[in-house]
């Protein structure tokens, strides 16, 4: 397989970053909740309409994670008034790292971290930190591989349903 390549997405690909989303966000939760919070959620935060204000936000970037015209998985990252949280000027939130489920373990999502880790480093930022919902261990495992502490929680809404997320920060200087 090649190797991945890693571009930013631009409003014209609404679709795609659609598609990619709602797949990924159902593939990811699905098992652990409702059909209808899943629906409930993935007309929401994915409707083409909040997908192009995000996508339109200066403080916020995507990027696909793709080889030839296939998407494998994207990143979503916030600076300031962007962030879902923190909004702190000295920090970058990791919003969103998907992958497919077909292409777990191929590296994907460290290469989309790595990106993420790039973006801070070029804007001289001290720190990046996220949210991962506490019944996520894959995910909360690859985080702390890549040296992420838990600093504190926040609930996560989905559907009629109140999850806790754990927050998780990477100090760089």
């Amino acid at each position: 397989m090649k190797i991945p390549a890693i571009k930013k997405i631009e409003l014209s690909e609404i679709s795609k970053l659609q598609k990619i989303g709602r797949e990924t966000f159902y593939e990811t939760f699905a098992g652990d909740n409702s059909e209808e919070n899943m629906k409930d959620y993935l007309d929401e935060k994915f409707a083409i309409g909040k997908l192009t204000t995000e996508l339109s936000n200066p403080d916020s970037e995507f990027y696909f994670a793709h080889i030839d015209d296939q998407i494998l998985g994207y990143l979503k990252v916030n600076f300031g008034e962007a962030q879902t949280e923190l909004k702190d000027k000295e920090g970058l939130e990791i919003e969103r790292i998907y992958v497919l489920q077909e292409f777990h373990g191929l590296k994907v999502g460290q290469l989309l971290y790595h990106k993420a880790l790039q973006i801070t480093k070029d804007a001289d930022l001290k720190y990046i930190w996220l949210g991962v919902w506490e019944e996520n261990l894959r995910a909360q495992n690859f985080y702390k591989k890549n040296g992420f502490v838990a600093f504190d929680k926040h609930i996560f809404v989905l559907g009629d349903q109140k999850q806790t997320d754990l927050l998780m920060k990477l100090t760089l200087k």
